[in-house]
C-alpha cells in the first residue's frame, strides 16, 4: 500500500539530524542542569541573531510569548488591542491572558494578513469611542508564512503611538524588503511547535525585542517577576524555555535555511503545476514567504479534500471556525467595518501537504490528484 503524503512531518526532522539532536540531548542531560541554563542562553543569543535583533527570551510556547511580549510592553487592563479573527487562537488567547481587550480586524483578500485600511478605521473609531478601552496596541500575524505589508504597518503603529508586536509562529526566516520579519515591531512571538519552520520535539516559544529593559522585564516575568533570584518585584508567570528544548532547538536552526529552501522548491513546484484548478498563494513583491503551510483555495472544498484523501493525500484546515464565531471569543469587539473576507475564507482553504522532507514523487502525487478534482469540476456557466 502506498503511504500517505503527510501535511507535515515532525518525525522526519528527527531522522534527519538524529545524531546530531541525540548528541544534544546527551549533554544535557549529562549536564545535571535542566532550567534556564547554558543551552538556553546560547539559543537564545544564536535566534535574536537570526532575526536581527539584540534580544531573544525562551519562554514555554507561543501562546506565552504573545501574552509576554504585551505585558513587556506594559500592555494590558484597560488597553485594546487590534488583530485578526483568521488566526490560531492563540494569538487571541495570548492576548486575553494580558488582561487587554481584542478588537478583530478583518485580513486582506491576497495575503490573508491584516487589512491595513480596515485597521486604520477601527483605530480611528475605538480612539474616539474608547469602546474596548484605549488602543495601544497591534498584534499583526504573518499567516501561514506570508509577512504583512510591515512598512505601512509600522508606519500606521507610529501614527497612532501604538505598539507593534509581530506574531511569527508561522513564519521563521521569512523577510520583508530583505530583512528578517519581527525585527520591524516593538517585540515579536515565536512558536516552537513540532509542526513549525523551526520545531521543538514538545512546546516552545520566544520573545525578540530590540529594548534592554523591555527585555529584562521579559525575562523577569517569564519566572514569576523575578529581577533577582527568588524575589518577586512585579507580577510574572512560569513560562520558560527548558534547556533540552533549547539545545534541540540551536541543532536545528543551523539547518533552516536549507529546510526553507526546500519548502520554497516545494511551492514553487505547486505554483506552477497546479495551474487554475485551486487558487494559490500570493506572494507580494519585496516579500519572501516562509511557507509554514501551502494553502490553497477552492470553491468544492470537500469533494476536492475527499479526492485527495482517496489518493492518500494529506490535508488541513487553517483555520475551520475563526475566532470570533467560537463561544469563547463570540462576544469580543469587532473594528470598523465587516470580516467578510474571514467569512468567506472559512469555506474556502485548504492545507496541502507542506515541509522540507517532501520527496519528488510525493509532489507530483498532489499535483495529480488536484488535477483529478479538477477536471471533475463542473464547468461555469
Amino acid at each position: 500500500m502506498t503511504d500517505k503524503v503527510l501535511v507535515s512531518a515532525p518525525a522526519q526532522g528527527y531522522a534527519a539530524y538524529r545524531g546530531e539532536i541525540d548528541s544534544a540531548v546527551r549533554r544535557v542531560l549529562e549536564s545535571g542542569w535542566y532550567i534556564l541554563g547554558k543551552e538556553v542562553n546560547e539559543f537564545e543569543q544564536a535566534f535574536a541573531s537570526y532575526c536581527g535583533v539584540r534580544y531573544a527570551v525562551g519562554v514555554a510556547n507561543g501562546t506565552d510569548a504573545v501574552h509576554l511580549a504585551l505585558r513587556s510592553l506594559q500592555v494590558g487592563s484597560g488597553d485594546a488591542v487590534f488583530t485578526v479573527s483568521h488566526t490560531a487562537t492563540a494569538t487571541v488567547a495570548g492576548i486575553a491572558m494580558s488582561g487587554a481587550t481584542p478588537v478583530f480586524v478583518d485580513v486582506d483578500e491576497l495575503t490573508y494578513t491584516i487589512d491595513l485600511q480596515k485597521l486604520a478605521d477601527s483605530i480611528k473609531a475605538y480612539g474616539r469611542s474608547g469602546a474596548a478601552g484605549r488602543p495601544r496596541a497591534v498584534v499583526a500575524v504573518h499567516l501561514y508564512g506570508h509577512p504583512c505589508s510591515l512598512r505601512e504597518l509600522r508606519a500606521l503603529c507610529d501614527q497612532y503611538e501604538l505598539f507593534l508586536i509581530e506574531d511569527c509562529a508561522q513564519a521563521h526566516g521569512a523577510t520583508y524588503g530583505g530583512k528578517p520579519v519581527g525585527a520591524f515591531g516593538d517585540a515579536a512571538a515565536f512558536s516552537f511547535y513540532p509542526t513549525k519552520n523551526l520545531a521543538a520535539f514538545g512546546d516552545g516559544g520566544a520573545v525578540i525585542l530590540a529594548d534592554n529593559e523591555v527585555a529584562q522585564r521579559c525575562r523577569a516575568l517569564r519566572e514569576y517577576g523575578w529581577y533577582t533570584r527568588f524575589v518577586s518585584d512585579i507580577p510574572g508567570v512560569n513560562s520558560r524555555l527548558d534547556e533540552l528544548q533549547a539545545a534541540i532547538l540551536s541543532v536545528r536552526l543551523k539547518h533552516l535555511d536549507a529546510e526553507l529552501e526546500s519548502r520554497r522548491a516545494v511551492a514553487a513546484r505547486y505554483d506552477v503545476e497546479l495551474g487554475t484548478a485551486v487558487v494559490t498563494p500570493v506572494v507580494l513583491q519585496g516579500c519572501q514567504h516562509a511557507y509554514h503551510l501551502y494553502v490553497v483555495r477552492a470553491e468544492s472544498r470537500e469533494r476536492l479534500q475527499t479526492i485527495l484523501s482517496e489518493h492518500g493525500i494529506g490535508t488541513g484546515i487553517h483555520y475551520p471556525v475563526p475566532v470570533h464565531r467560537q463561544q469563547t471569543y463570540a462576544r469580543t469587539p469587532v473594528g470598523a467595518g465587516d470580516l467578510e473576507v474571514t467569512e468567506r475564507l472559512q469555506t474556502q482553504i485548504l492545507s496541502l501537504p507542506m515541509h522540507p522532507f517532501l520527496s519528488t514523487s510525493e509532489v507530483t502525487r498532489v499535483v495529480t490528484a488536484v488535477g483529478v478534482w479538477g477536471a471533475q469540476r463542473p464547468a461555469r456557466p
